[in-house]
């Protein structure tokens, strides 16, 4: 007789938690109930009535004092409510698969989707899902292609019970997909369901006989039933070894073993030590059933890299299915050296990933692992060939410290001395926090794993290389856009991408300006243009003012001889009044044209500040004058010809 063990055979990632949860809430001494019986298997929940846990059926029997669990299966969103009302603590242990599926149904029910569930409707797990699904008469439940046909929904969101057949699962969702117009297909199988019924269905084709030890009540446990079943005629379901026919025919047989997700480890070794007598097992090779149960269920140890299953994403860990007795659990600090990243970032449910294990702790049955360190163990060699070959890394600032900075970089930690942050003197590195930074490794230490690197090294090259292609391909007129580095009083200094250019101060704006600062910032990205270029003296002299912003330029194209406009009066000379027309636009009214009477000054009609109305009477565009009257608005006097009023205003000085 040769016996086949299926590695994935017993509790799952979340039927061990939850029962490792009330056990351990037993030890505490809690006064515990339970909402429905934890796990389909009756020798785990004779075990927790004998150590007094209560068993209800509805949240209303709560006595108000107890810790009310909730099972891997979920429960719907208004029983956890009543539940937060009727017990004094709640410990909600649904399966995380579990909780994805209720997060999935309650999104898309409230956008417009039907939601079609895949499974047993009497199923607890099920019953849960659809109290997540909000309207009612848009859930359906099915359970077969046939019922799949009915489907003829607009917008499905289509999700499975963790446990369903996965090849059902297929043929429905095809169906759907050929029924409905638009169709969101959810992959909601749990990974272990999917592992294990593969692992059953190759077993079991392999097999004269097969075992399947699991609860009568477990969906899971009669799923793994049903696939055996079609392989190998002669499928047990037992829960126990008691349960095995004794008219069995062992006799140079191919035994095969599986058990479901709520199968304890314990009965699992029952049925199999019971059988080991004159067994030779088959598990790859040859050994004895001991041996190769140690081999289906063996323990990790401190160094180990394994591959796991993220299974649950919290604030501040991440827990992984190892496929071996332990969880693991990756504090977010060991995921990644980035304190802004958060776990949801780094990993997603469901996900494959590769661990060092960095402790075992039997006890708990945790086991601690760092995502962090394989990741540096990775990236050491990538960091060693750099420092031989000077190639560039890239790696995000992640702390300040004395003296200079850490920069991540492939997993590692590398120090850069703050003469070594920038080709500029910086007098505070905080402004590099948080920035993804270019640098050549320096110095390394492999004893005591310490890495120097430098930033200014790689600017420098940089600039050199930037240098040169600006001095070749650089001419006057060239358009370039360019980033405030610094302003002068004279000016302002802008960064073309590793060189500078000056933006004088009277080419910032057309208008008269106290300062640079009254136009741009520091960091402000400019569009500028080459005005000269000495490139001996490496100097260059750019152009900010666009002509067309030209206020003379709008002036010519707004105003005519002949034209009455509205004015503001700015300043006063003995000769007449400058009014601006437009800002940095202005015009004369000579003191001949004030009023149509002689006066002495200006100040005697006009204030600074009024707004007059005035004739525009001569323009030269290209000495900027523009000459106004308000006189020529104005009726004229008796003795005071217009001849006369030409003469005086010919006679008048012109301010430039």
């Amino acid at each position: 007789m040769n016996i086949t063990i299926s590695k994935s055979a017993g509790f799952c990632f979340g039927v061990k938690k939850a029962v490792d949860s009330v056990y351990e809430a037993i030890e505490n001494n809690e006064n515990i109930t339970i909402l429905g019986e934890l796990i389909h298997n009756r020798q785990v929940n004779d075990d927790l009535q004998r150590r007094g846990v209560a068993t209800i059926d509805d949240v209303l029997q709560c006595t108000g004092g107890e810790l009310l669990v909730i099972r891997t299966h979920g429960v719907g969103e208004a029983v956890i409510e009543e539940a937060k009302r009727n017990a004094a603590k709640v410990l909600d242990l649904t399966c995380p698969y579990v909780k994805k599926i209720h997060e999935l149904v309650r999104k898309h029910s409230g956008g417009g989707y039907s939601v079609v569930i895949v499974g047993d409707a009497a199923h607890p797990e099920v019953l849960g899902v659809k109290g997540w699904c909000g309207d009612a008469s848009h859930v359906y439940v099915i359970n077969s292609e046939a019922d799949a046909q009915n489907i003829r929904a607009e917008k499905v969101c289509v999700v499975a019970q963790t446990t369903i057949n996965n090849k059902k699962y297929e043929n429905i969702i095809n169906i759907i997909k050929t029924n409905c117009q638009e169709a969101l297909i959810f992959d909601t199988i749990c990974k272990s369901t999917r592992t294990r019924q593969q692992e059953a269905e190759q077993i079991s084709a392999q097999s004269d006989i097969m075992l399947v030890i699991g609860g009568t009540e477990s969906s899971n446990t009669r799923k793994l039933y049903e696939i055996c079943k079609v392989n190998c005629a002669e499928t047990y379901h037992i829960e126990n070894f008691e349960d095995i026919p004794r008219n069995i025919d062992y006799k140079n047989k191919k035994i095969g073993i599986t058990a479901g997700a709520s199968t304890p480890l314990g009965i699992i070794e029952e049925v199999t030590s019971k059988m080991e007598e004159n067994t030779v097992v088959q598990n790859s090779d040859e050994m004895s059933f001991a041996e190769a149960l140690e081999q289906t269920l063996k323990t990790l140890n401190t160094g180990d890299v394994v591959v796991g299953t993220v299974v649950e994403v919290r604030p501040t860990e991440v827990i992984v299915d190892l496929g071996f007795k332990s969880d693991g659990i990756i504090m977010a600090s060991e995921l990644t050296d980035d304190p802004d990243v958060k776990p949801s970032d780094v990993v997603k449910v469901g996900e494959e990933i590769s661990v060092f294990v960095v402790g075992v702790n039997d006890h708990e049955g945790k086991t601690v692992l760092s995502k962090k360190k394989l990741d540096s163990i990775a990236g050491w060699k990538k960091i060693e060939d750099s420092l031989e070959n000077q190639t560039i890394l890239s790696g995000k600032v992640i702390q300040i410290v004395n003296g200079g900075m850490i920069v991540a970089v492939e997993g590692s930690r590398v120090f850069v001395h703050a003469s070594q942050a920038s080709d500029r003197f910086v007098e505070d590195l905080e402004v590099f926090m948080g920035k993804t930074v270019d640098l050549r490794i320096t110095e390394i230490n492999p004893r005591r794993r310490r890495l120097a690197g430098s930033v200014r090294s790689v600017l420098a090259e940089t600039k050199k290389a930037a240098s040169e292609k600006f001095w070749a391909e650089a001419a006057v007129g060239m358009k370039y856009t360019g980033t405030v580095r610094s302003i002068m009083p004279f000016g302002a200094f802008i960064d073309l991408g590793g060189i500078d250019g000056l933006v004088h101060i009277s080419e910032l704006s057309w208008n008269r300006i106290k300062t640079p600062a009254e136009v741009v910032s520091v960091g402000d990205v400019v569009e500028v243009y080459i005005k000269e270029l000495d490139a001996e003296k490496k100097k260059i002299s750019l152009g900010y003012k666009r002509t067309e912003d030209n206020p003379w330029a709008v002036a010519q194209s707004k105003f005519n001889v002949g034209d009455v406009v509205k004015a503001k009066v700015v300043r006063f000379m003995t000769f007449g009044a400058f009014v601006e027309l437009l800002p940095g636009v202005d015009g004369l009214i000579h003191i001949s044209q004030i009023a149509n009477r002689r006066i002495g000054k200006p100040a005697d009609e006009l204030e600074i500040g009024q707004e007059i109305e005035a004739k525009i009477t001569e323009v030269n565009w290209e000495t900027r004058r523009i000459s106004l009257s308000i006189r020529a608005l104005l009726p004229v006097e008796e003795g005071m010809s217009e001849s006369a009023e030409i003469v005086e205003a010919a006679e008048a000085p012109v301010e430039g």
